[in-house]
């Protein structure tokens, strides 16, 4: 389970972080490629939301919160 320590360290260091995120900004966030994002919405493992006509990805602050301490869960 994530200590209060470590979710603290999570939640400060994301604090300035918008409430949505584009595709660029949310794999650089998580040290991923974009293409890897795209295959995790895909796939349902951190699903974006649609915008504009062509479909830009956008991902919530909120879940990719979730994922983080999701993985450091996994790790400890």
């Amino acid at each position: 389970m994530l200590s209060n320590k470590s979710s603290e360290n999570i939640n400060s260091a994301v604090s300035d972080v918008p409430e949505l995120l584009g595709l660029m900004e949310a794999s650089e966030l998580l040290r991923v490629h974009p293409n890897t994002m795209r295959k995790w919405d895909k796939k349902g493992i951190l699903v974006a939301i649609r915008f504009g006509e062509r479909g830009d990805r956008k991902y919530k602050r909120a879940d990719i919160l979730k994922l983080i301490s999701s993985k450091y869960e996994k790790s400890e």
